[in-house]
């Protein structure tokens, strides 16, 4: 079917093409370097039910538990990881994973976790509900993180934890050994120590409505603080991020400038959340309009405060940017198109974002109840840019037609960002075509560097938008390869309506 799509394309009528666009590089133009810890993920156990998703009764469900880690499962590593997911990870080469940061950090003892599993204490999950049996805590984790060769990225309780608890998790993890916690490591099974390197300062510690001991600004700021004294004094050798915006609703403003001016002489990163926020999936341009101008201007608006903080208070290190929670929800093709988007952010701004963690890792596949995991587009897209996507983020010119919503005017139909590779000469042009019902036509042109012979389009397309991704058609999901011609210094492309397009090409520089 999406062959002949595309074979049909150049006979359609023009009312079905938008305006002509042009694309406009410079391989000398870079923004940054980008990091590769922007392809990370998050994990928490999070509890449904019915009653608390208004669903019947028999709905029960948890993200960690009987999914991702489930010894009782044919698929169950010996540590009992599911291999489906542990596999995927691998493909995707996540780099980082993030836990157990969510809701559940706030109100979640560390000490619960380590221990014979058949000794743990059973607790009530106090963010989420439900019951927690503590068989996945610091040491699993690490064990999961060694099986995708990932970096762990661990975050403290400062909401109804303590200073002293954050200190000791720190000595469990790093010190080399003499001490109690790191003692008891190895008594454990784990003598040498496990060398995290990036720090949580709490969890969305301005969450006043639904976080476990919330805080103002300032009492975050002198907790925060005197936590990172305590943890540098075990292992002086750690970074940590500092718990920014996710409460939009409120100061959230305020709450990064306190923060920043704060603890920046502290944090290497300042997190923020964000989650796709475009509205209702059935207004499909508010949706996918909104929601790129919401996440993008929530990047520079940090950005700017970031970089307002540094010349105020003279910090002699960087802080940069950390995503750690990000996503988009819709189980159809009106998720894919917001993730690629997403992702264009974060390359977009590679000089201020260097980590990102989308939620959650689980959700990087689709599962069917009857057969199991499979890869949907969503895993197809976060592939292209985790795979491909990395060296130099180039500045890009883009001329296209443009949309509005009753909120933002002049939005691009094309979101493009470009990948330089100076290693291999491989330059990656990641193109969203958000016009809905209208192919582009677009040159793209080069300057300082030729096109050097075929490029490559992989394209992620679906005729129906809402159908909700299914197992018996996953083999459709793979995307679609075709060969472009290119000249010395241009190559035209017709981009499919709403569609996710990656374009890769060799360059020779003049």
């Amino acid at each position: 079917m999406k062959k002949l799509f595309f074979t049909l394309l150049s006979f359609l009528p023009l009312s079905l093409f938008a305006q002509n666009a042009t694309i406009k590089i410079d391989v000398n133009r870079k923004i940054s370097d980008i990091d590769p810890k922007i392809y990370g993920v998050f994990m928490e156990p999070i509890h449904f039910n019915g009653r608390r998703m208004g669903l019947p009764d028999s709905v029960d469900f948890n993200t960690l538990y009987g999914n991702l880690y489930d010894p009782s499962s044919p698929l169950a590593d010996a540590d009992g990881f599911r291999k489906d997911y542990i596999d995927a990870m691998k493909e995707l080469k996540i780099t980082n994973m993030r836990w157990p940061g969510g809701n559940f950090l706030m109100g979640y003892d560390w000490k619960d976790g380590i221990g014979p599993k058949d000794q743990r204490p059973t607790r009530i999950n106090l963010a989420w509900g439900g019951i927690d049996n503590n068989h996945v805590g610091t040491d699993e984790w690490m064990k999961l993180n060694k099986s995708i060769g990932s970096e762990n990225i661990l975050a403290v309780n400062l909401g109804l934890g303590t200073i002293l608890d954050a200190a000791y998790l720190v000595e469990y993890c790093n010190y080399k050994g003499g001490t109690y916690y790191s003692d008891l490591r190895a008594k454990n099974g784990h003598p040498q120590p496990y060398g995290v390197k990036i720090w949580d300062l709490g969890n969305e510690v301005d969450g006043l409505p639904w976080e476990l001991g919330h805080k103002t600004a300032e009492n975050y700021v002198e907790t925060a603080r005197e936590a990172a004294k305590a943890m540098i004094a075990v292992d002086p050798t750690i970074k940590f991020v500092g718990s920014g915006s996710s409460y939009y609703s409120g100061d959230w403003l305020h709450w990064n400038r306190t923060v920043l001016n704060g603890i920046g002489d502290k944090i290497s990163y300042l997190s923020i959340h964000r989650y796709w926020e475009g509205g209702s999936p059935d207004n499909y341009y508010a949706y996918m309009g909104d929601g790129a101008m919401d996440f993008d201007n929530k990047i520079k608006t940090v950005a700017n405060q970031i970089e307002i903080a540094e010349t105020k208070n003279n910090f002699k290190h960087p802080i940069y940017l950390s995503v750690d929670e990000w996503g988009a929800f819709a189980r159809s093709f009106m998720s894919v198109l917001p993730i690629a988007q997403c992702l264009n952010s974060f390359i977009r701004h590679a000089d201020v974002v260097k980590m990102a963690n989308f939620t959650m890792l689980t959700s990087l596949l689709s599962s069917d109840p009857k057969n199991g995991t499979f890869k949907s587009p969503v895993f197809y897209t976060f592939k292209a840019f985790s795979n491909n996507c990395l060296g130099a983020s180039v500045d890009t010119y883009v001329a296209c037609d443009t949309f509005g919503t009753a909120q933002f005017r002049g939005i691009p139909y094309l979101d493009v960002t470009t990948v330089y590779s100076k290693e291999t000469n491989t330059v990656f042009f990641n193109v969203i075509n958000r016009n809905k019902d209208k192919a582009i036509a677009t040159d793209i042109e080069s300057n300082g560097s030729n096109f050097s012979g075929k490029a490559e389009a992989s394209i992620i397309n679906s005729d129906d938008l809402k159908a909700p991704f299914a197992y018996d058609k996953r083999n459709q999901y793979v995307p679609v390869t075709k060969d472009v011609k290119t000249s010395a210094d241009k190559l035209s492309f017709t981009f499919p309506p709403h569609s996710f397009t990656q374009i890769k090409v060799s360059i020779n520089k003049k």
